[in-house]
């Protein structure tokens, strides 16, 4: 993210709000063309779907290029301009006796000593609803704390050109330690209809929450019907729309990024993880529904699947 849009979002583009959530550990702009499922039903298997358990050896599996998986390689944005995106930083060790899929952050404070880490679908997912489990951290797993560090769980299109109208971005972006005008944690939700890089310019609607969120969480974003749905931990946080709403097919990305530098010193470094990933396609499921889903793929031994088509 460039400092023109972190000078953006802290210019009051943001609602405020403060919520409580629980933390939870770790768990074995068209109308839908399929029918929505109601708030309190129960849901049969969806026939067009994405479930990843991330059981892989690691970020040289060749079962992740297969299964539509890339590892970010090189440089560019967001973030510290000179960092590399390692892939090295992508790893699925276990955690409460499940495989996760682990994203870490490494800096000593100098752009050439900074190191982030990405991994993204292909771009075929549109409507419907999108999960994980995610656990964020508010202090780095080894040195000093204090970085502008950003955990992230989100969709989007790549921008064509200059304020694209097809681009579209639905983000979870938690800042551990503040950032882009914030002085504590804060979860951003934010959802975009385009932007112009430079000169900066930017359309985008974004919800603050203030609290830490450090622990594991359910993340579930519904895409349907002209809204887009927030909700952590079952709870209903964000509720987008109007010209906010994506037009095109998108990719899902994790990824742990640093918004800038406190300045050279010692090594420190952040990690984040995913349990699970989980889309279905045309279907707007409730919190609950989703970990039904989830729960009934793992009882049924299925580590991953992918039966939504190509666009």
């Amino acid at each position: 993210m460039s400092p023109q849009r972190i000078r953006l979002l802290s210019a009051g583009l943001s609602t405020l709000v403060t919520l409580g959530l629980t933390t939870l550990p770790p768990t074995s702009a068209a109308a839908p063309s399929q029918p929505v499922l109601q708030h309190g039903t129960t849901p049969t298997q969806p026939t067009e779907a994405l479930f990843d358990d991330f059981n892989y050896t690691s970020s040289a599996d060749p079962r992740l290029p297969q299964r539509g998986w890339t590892v970010r390689s090189g440089t560019g944005g967001p973030g510290v301009g000179g960092a590399t995106w390692d892939p090295n930083l992508v790893s699925f060790p276990t955690v409460g006796g499940q495989q996760v899929a682990q994203l870490s952050a490494q800096t000593n404070g100098t752009p050439s000593g900074t190191r982030q880490s990405q991994l993204n679908t292909g771009r075929k997912f549109f409507e419907g609803t999108y999960a994980t489990r995610f656990h964020m951290t508010d202090a780095p797993a080894h040195g000093p704390d204090g970085d502008h560090v950003v955990q992230t769980f989100y969709t989007i299109t790549p921008l064509r050109h200059d304020r694209d109208p097809d681009y579209g971005e639905q983000d979870f972006e938690y800042l551990p330690n503040g950032g882009w005008g914030e002085q504590t944690n804060t979860m951003f939700l934010t959802s975009w209809e385009t932007y112009q890089p430079d000169p900066w310019w930017a359309d985008n609607t974004s919800t603050r929450a203030h609290r830490s969120f450090a622990g594991w969480h359910d993340l579930v974003l519904q895409v349907a019907n002209g809204r887009m749905k927030y909700y952590i931990d079952g709870q209903l946080i964000a509720d987008h729309g109007d010209r906010y709403y994506p037009e095109t097919p998108m990719l899902i990305n994790f990824n742990h990024w640093f918004i800038d530098l406190n300045g050279a010193g010692p090594e420190r470094r952040y990690h984040q993880q995913a349990d699970w990933v989980y889309f279905a396609r045309n279907q707007v499921l409730t919190p609950a529904q989703v970990r039904h889903q989830v729960d009934t793929h793992r009882a049924n031994g299925t580590q991953f699947i992918d039966t939504v088509p190509a666009t």
